[in-house]
């Protein structure tokens, strides 16, 4: 067929990846050469974006070593630049380097206004400008219900969507990758300068670490019986959905073929739904998805949110959770459900402070998820846990970690100590085997945090 563009400039971001990747196989059909780059930008990956998670920079540079790998398979190489995105890519239109920019889209406002320039940039300079849906298992507007609305409760948004067709992947069968040299280019070197000690990882990056994952996913059959226990390994797919080193395609079918529509399944649409959130309702970035409840008077004690923080509350579930996310980049989902609650229904601090912590640790660092899960928690998001009912850590430790195999992996000074003992710490009053007593009551502070959503519900005159 004939080809629309002479040098196609192709920008990969959150899908590392040559296999069934929309826009870059729509680059490599449609062009005669296409210039394979990521666009490291300094509003992104350095300390001028406050939610920078030095874990997920880690994981996506590693995963960006193996992408470069997979295009020397062909011959090729991965471009890389240092620059502000709309920037270089002006400059390359200027030069007539390229003629068209081809990329898969992202739904965060940042993405949105950032593709916007340069679709404005294209038009400008006389070049094509192509965005792809690549990210999710539909795009957003086909997940619209019969008013053409997007859904903003989870249950009949996955009902209605998990029984629509999921695009099957696609192989890349192209090698026509341009190879020529630009003055602009950086060398894999610069990895070192933005992170120069080297993160430990939980997780093999990489296509070649998802593609193992999925090798062995029969491992996770009994998913939906042992999901919820902190103790248990999970997938350790997040990272790799996140980055896209696999498809959510390639994973949705994997999955599907091993075990079926299950919960595993299920969590792939939660992700779906938090960016469709996101995406069209993007004031959730900064605000509770119902605006009446950013008016709750959180007390925000900062000492107690340090102590929070280092994993020294005395409370020996949200500790370990803590002192795993500090060590690791990763948490349990149970863990972080709980320890989430903690902070916001018994410290009684605004979870916008809780959802940046967890940014700048999390390997898999996902705006829209990890905010749409601390709003959940905090019951101010459109999918959200009725505001009475708070996780009681002293039950959720005990209903999963019974034996405190999590807890004792995680506080090395409770190794010694009975589970009966750990189980019943909310006894303690002072600090013992150099841990401390719990900072707070959960009961006392269970009815001060009804008390606060109540109070706000009342003065907006609208019931929670």
């Amino acid at each position: 067929m004939d080809k629309k563009h002479t040098r196609t400039l192709f920008i990969f971001r959150r899908d590392l990846r040559l296999e069934d990747n929309t826009g870059l196989q729509a680059a490599l059909k449609e062009s005669h050469t296409v210039i394979a780059c990521f666009i490291l930008d300094p509003r992104q990956v350095t300390e001028e974006n406050a939610y920078k998670s030095t874990n997920a920079l880690q994981f996506m540079f590693d995963s960006l070593l193996d992408l470069n790998t997979q295009l020397e398979d062909h011959k090729a190489r991965l471009y890389l630049f240092y620059a502000v995105a709309e920037q270089l890519v002006k400059k390359l239109l200027e030069s007539k380097v390229i003629d068209a920019v081809y990329i898969n889209k992202d739904y965060t406002p940042f993405s949105k206004q950032r593709d916007q320039h340069l679709q404005d940039l294209c038009a400008q300079y006389g070049a094509d400008f192509f965005s792809f849906d690549d990210l999710l298992l539909q795009a957003p507007e086909e997940t619209l219900n019969k008013q053409k609305k997007p859904y903003s409760v989870f249950t009949p948004y996955f009902n209605a969507n998990v029984i629509k067709l999921v695009k099957k992947p696609v192989q890349n069968t192209f090698n026509n990758y341009s190879t020529v040299l630009f003055p602009e280019e950086e060398s894999f070197s610069l990895f070192k300068k933005i992170l120069p000690q080297k993160q430990p990882l939980h997780v093999t990056p990489g296509r070649i670490g998802c593609l193992e994952i999925l090798k062995h996913i029969d491992t996770f059959k009994n998913y939906s019986l042992k999901h919820n226990y902190p103790a248990i390994d999970t997938t350790g797919l997040s990272p790799h959905i996140k980055f896209g080193t696999c498809s959510i395609r390639e994973i949705y079918y994997v999955i599907k073929k091993s075990m079926g529509i299950t919960d595993l399944i299920r969590q792939l649409y939660w992700r779906d739904f938090y960016t469709i959130i996101g995406y069209y309702f993007p004031h959730v970035f900064g605000h509770a998805f119902h605006t009446s409840l950013d008016t709750i008077s959180w007390d925000n004690n900062k000492e107690l949110f340090k102590r929070w923080c280092e994993g020294t509350t005395g409370v020996p579930i949200v500790d370990a959770g803590m002192r795993q996310l500090n060590q690791t980049g990763f948490m349990h989902n149970r863990a972080r459900l709980i320890t989430a609650s903690f902070l916001v229904k018994d410290l009684h601090i605004d979870w916008r402070w809780g959802e940046l912590y967890f940014a700048r640790l999390l390997t898999e660092y996902d705006p829209a998820v990890n905010n749409g899960n601390w709003q959940w928690v905090a019951s101010t998001g459109s999918a959200r846990q009725p505001y009475f009912r708070i996780f009681n850590p002293w039950l959720q430790q005990k209903n999963y970690d019974p034996d405190c195999t999590y807890i004792k992996q995680w506080i090395p000074e409770l190794k010694n100590v009975s589970t009966k003992v750990i189980h019943a710490w909310y006894k303690q009053k002072q600090p013992t085997m150099h841990y401390p007593a719990p900072i707070v009551d959960h009961a006392q502070e269970s009815i001060k945090s009804i008390q606060m959503y109540k109070k706000t519900s009342i003065k907006n005159k609208r019931l929670l």
